[in-house]
């Protein structure tokens, strides 16, 4: 049996301030699992802690508690120059922390893959002409056809955006309040009052 293409188990990242009377100034949490392939949506408000969540998912920000698993590997115990093999990081800014290197590679293990297994866009930009929305829509779903895992984060600031989502996401994930929250589709998620509170206006005209 194929082990899951992703775990998140028990996943937590938190920073404090203070030596001694240490403070949470920051936490995000997630304990999901992603059996096979599939393309999901994930929204929540600025500062929520998406994009720590994919660092998390791609090895370049260890977990304060919690572990990776992608196809069976723990992520954070792969050779740092293979990490991108398992799971890669589409970043509009390209500012990618980067790995910190807690052991030698010689100590860590393969990937085991040639290729990403999950991939990972963080607002990805939607251009309106030129067809270029349905390019990056057939690119999506081609990398779904080759059993890979897609993830796509964005935050709504028009109706088109939720009507990209809703066409060709099949799993969606909010994050907020310092959970990652899943949801069978944007309808379920609308049930949520912080998810309409989140989209606002957007939500509205939706």
């Amino acid at each position: 049996m194929a082990e899951p293409l992703l775990i998140l188990d028990r996943v937590e990242k938190a920073y404090t301030r203070g030596l001694i009377n240490k403070q949470v100034t920051f936490r995000v949490r997630a304990d999901l699992t992603f059996g096979q392939s599939a393309i999901v949506g994930m929204m929540g408000p600025n500062g929520a802690g998406k994009t720590t969540l994919f660092e998390m998912m791609t090895g370049s920000n260890v977990p304060t508690a919690g572990r990776v698993l992608c196809s069976g590997k723990d992520i954070h115990q792969v050779k740092y120059r293979e990490r991108d093999r398992l799971a890669i990081h589409y970043h509009q800014s390209y500012q990618v922390r980067h790995f910190r290197r807690r052991k030698p590679s010689f100590m860590l293990e393969s990937a085991g893959s040639d290729y990403p297994l999950v991939h990972l866009f963080d607002e990805p930009q939607f251009n309106t002409q030129d067809g270029y929305i349905g390019f990056m829509l057939d690119f999506f779903r081609k990398l779904r056809s080759e059993n890979r895992l897609v993830f796509i984060c964005l935050h709504p600031t028009a109706k088109y955006h939720l009507d990209i989502l809703k066409e060709v996401c099949e799993r969606f994930v909010f994050v907020a309040g310092g959970e990652a929250k899943e949801a069978p589709s944007l309808d379920a998620l609308k049930e949520d009052t912080r998810f309409r509170s989140y989209l606002g206006d957007v939500m509205a005209v939706a």
